[in-house]
């Protein structure tokens, strides 16, 4: 009976504990790495830092750049949206003072809301795809930092 637990604790053992399997599968894997292929992956990684470190230096500084200026441009517009807006509203209270504009005032106020019911459709839409698009750039500079420390460990 104390052989059988020896021999379920012994493969109880082997079964949970897989360092020397995983610590064997490492050596292995840095020997080829490094002798059979004649470090032709780490100046891949060399040349992938290269452009990651170019992306980061020279292309996302000009992107926020361009942001930054769109984002004026686009201000810019709302604010004469904004003006129109209020030229509408005053429009709109001179028309309701006339009894004979006031059945086109309900029609106008409908196609109104229906109106903004569109334009929440859109912004969900434009929040969804900037949502889609902030998180891609939040995993290329996962990636990025990664691939940095991946390198860092290897030399």
């Amino acid at each position: 009976m104390d052989r059988i637990a020896k021999d379920v604790g012994d493969i109880q053992a082997r079964l949970t504990d897989h360092r020397p399997v995983v610590q064997g599968e490492l050596r292995y894997f840095v020997a080829e790495f490094e002798e059979k292929r004649g470090f032709r992956e780490s100046r891949l990684l060399e040349n992938l830092d290269k452009t990651v470190v170019e992306t980061t230096e020279q292309v996302v500084p000009k992107c926020v750049e361009s942001m930054k200026e769109q984002l004026c441009e686009v201000f810019e517009r709302l604010e004469a949206a904004n003006h129109m807006a209020q030229r509408i509203q005053q429009r709109e209270l001179e028309a309701q003072e006339s009894t004979h504009l006031q059945e086109f005032a309900e029609r106008h106020k409908q196609d109104w809301e229906e109106f903004l019911k569109e334009q929440t459709v859109l912004k969900e839409q434009v929040d969804e795809e900037h949502a889609k698009a902030a998180e891609c750039f939040l995993e290329q500079f996962r990636v990025h930092i990664l691939l940095k420390s991946t390198i860092a460990e290897l030399f």
